[in-house]
């Protein structure tokens, strides 16, 4: 069997040829690639000492996977961390070269050290990778201090790094040349930790608003003048999945573009050659104002260029003893309609054998679980919003399904094993009639090539 088309091999989420993959690093975009950092354990399908994995796209799906960009040293494995473009030549590497900001894990090195953050840098497009010779840039702080989150911010015309320390503490840090930081504040960010993320967006009202988040998709919103990150909201979810865990998003994007990727943990590949898969990109986008102000996702716009045969239909009933089957025998779905829910109490979407239950008198939806993982925050069910009528949309992929909920104010990744089918996709009634409208199926093609 041919490497990208095993049979629980992802056909439009990126996965590394062999091996362990994890946490999402690195995200930038220069000069028309996509750049895609990732934790590579290349030595072994499972977790262990850390390289960072490298590929590249020119539309956020087709992947092309090049030479791992750093490996361990004498410093210790390459944990998480960002990248940018030095516009500027802030740092001294040229202008418009690529800066790597990445923790040294001092566990791998021989003997153990304390956790450090460095920087490496590319002055040919991502091409070749140097170390800076006087790493570290920031010395050991506190704990297992990890997962450099680097912005450039522009008033203030210097680079702020977002650091996890311990616990639910995180720190801001600023520097003019991305080598000597200054310590700004902390910052406690409750039920989340590592992996921060850390940039700006534009609210309903215009206003500019900057979002802080960890790994497990707990967010706060609130403004930053370049030296003290003011909080104006609770602690908000964007993650309401079982599966994805420490999403970042692209530094220097076009066109104001917030593009973000996470890493769908805890996936199951029974005995194949690679371990562990990201999750389709989002955009992101905030609606509302003031302290009413919530993150929106939605799957990229370039998805949709890789249907390949698309199924309407403008209204359909399904009740108990009537449900509706799809007709498709496709493993990749794109999958969009609206409920109006009448008087049923629950809403049953059967993907590949998965159930997905949407319980209308309590207002939840739960999702059969395949498997749970170390990161699994719980989750036992994802609340509802109390409406007549909802919008669902699901991308399933060979092991899969991300849903996004009422036009992505709600969405969820969950990774799954499919179950015995005889039809990829049922809708069941309970308790009632309901209505489907504008329901579309689009068929999606594989990303990979007989070349990949």
């Amino acid at each position: 069997m041919g490497l990208y088309t095993e049979i629980h091999r992802p056909q439009f989420h990126f996965t590394p040829r062999e091996n362990w993959l994890n946490d999402p690093n690195g995200l930038v975009h220069d000069r028309g690639t996509w750049h895609l950092f990732f934790q590579h354990n290349i030595e072994a399908p499972t977790w262990g000492k850390m390289w960072w994995g490298h590929a590249y796209s020119k539309d956020l799906l087709h992947w092309k996977q090049s030479d791992n960009a750093l490996e361990p040293d004498e410093m210790g494995s390459i944990f998480s961390g960002s990248a940018v473009v030095d516009h500027t030549d802030s740092a001294g590497f040229g202008a418009g070269a690529i800066l790597l900001f990445y923790t040294a894990a001092g566990m791998h090195a021989e003997p153990p050290r304390k956790f450090t953050q460095c920087l490496a840098y590319s002055q040919d497009g991502g091409k070749s990778w140097k170390k800076h010779d006087q790493n570290p840039i920031i010395e050991w702080m506190e704990a297992e201090n990890r997962d450099p989150k680097v912005v450039w911010h522009e008033a203030r015309a210097c680079w702020i790094m977002a650091l996890y320390l311990n616990d639910e503490k995180f720190c801001l840090l600023s520097s003019s040349d991305a080598k000597t930081w200054t310590h700004l504040q902390n910052i406690i960010l409750e039920g989340d930790n590592e992996c921060p993320d850390f940039f700006p967006m534009t609210d309903d009202a215009g206003k500019e608003r900057w979002i802080f988040s960890g790994a497990s998709g707990i967010y706060l919103v609130g403004t930053f003048d370049g030296f003290n990150f003011s909080v104006d909201t609770e602690p908000r979810h964007f993650e309401h999945g079982r599966n994805g865990y420490a999403s970042q998003t692209w530094t220097n994007a076009p066109d104001g573009r917030r593009v973000q990727i996470s890493w769908m943990a805890g996936g199951r590949y029974p005995e194949m050659s690679f371990n562990q898969q990201m999750s389709i990109p989002v955009d992101l986008s905030l609606e509302g104002s003031g302290k009413d102000v919530t993150i929106k996702r939605w799957p990229i716009k370039e998805l949709d260029s890789l249907r390949v045969r698309t199924i309407t239909l403008e209204e359909c009933l399904v009740s108990p003893k009537n449900a509706f089957t799809a007709d498709t025998q496709a493993k990749l779905l794109d999958v969009s309609f609206t409920v109006n829910k009448q008087l049923a109490t629950t809403f049953d979407v059967v993907v590949r054998g998965h159930h997905l239950g949407f319980l209308w008198d309590k207002n939840q939806l739960l999702v059969g679980q395949s498997f749970s993982h170390k990161m699994d925050v719980g989750f036992p069910f994802i609340e509802l919003p109390d409406k007549p009528t909802i919008s669902i949309r699901l991308i399933v992929d060979k092991t899969s399904i991300e849903i996004f909920l009422d036009d992505g104010r709600i969405s969820a990744s969950f990774c799954f094993l499919p179950d015995g089918y005889i039809h990829p996709l049922v809708l069941h009634s309970f308790g009632g009639k309901q209505v489907i409208k504008n329901f579309q199926l689009h068929e999606l093609s594989s990303i990979w090539s007989k070349d990949d």
